[in-house]
């Protein structure tokens, strides 16, 4: 994806700007999950497969992490320190998702499409967290 393309995607050509909607984007949808996972924890256990107590733990940790990326995005200038623990931890979120599916996880057909989705649209987050950061380093040189 070229800066052009990113600056489209994020509808702005400062990178600032581009990086605090991706963050925020990132800290919406990472709550809403939190959310539906503590508040349904139970019916969504047994649609994908998975313990309504792994879903619970599942949900406070990401309550935690949406409030952390919120902050992060809140702030006029990202630090890029914090970005980039953001980054990075998607991308661990996503290697740690996809090793349970196949290792431990034995979730039911909706579970395995779930963890594979979602596993791809925080690895897509963390792509265009990255490309912002870098934008917005490449902007300053």
């Amino acid at each position: 994806m070229s800066a052009t393309q990113l600056t489209a995607l994020a509808r702005t050509v400062e990178p600032n700007v581009a990086l605090r909607r991706f963050l925020a984007l990132d800290a919406v949808v990472t709550g809403a999950n939190a959310l539906a996972y503590l508040a349904l924890s139970g019916p969504l256990g047994r649609l994908l497969g998975v313990g309504s107590g792994l879903l619970l733990g599942i949900g406070a940790f990401l309550a935690a992490y949406a409030a952390g990326v919120g902050l992060v995005a809140s702030r006029p200038h990202p630090p890029t320190l914090g970005a980039r623990i953001v980054v990075e931890a998607n991308l661990a979120w996503t290697v740690v998702s996809l090793a349970a599916l196949a290792l431990w996880l034995t979730p039911t057909a909706a579970g395995t499409v779930w963890t594979v989705l979602q596993a791809l649209a925080v690895a897509g987050f963390a792509l265009l967290q990255h490309m912002s950061l870098k934008a917005r380093q490449l902007s300053r040189d």
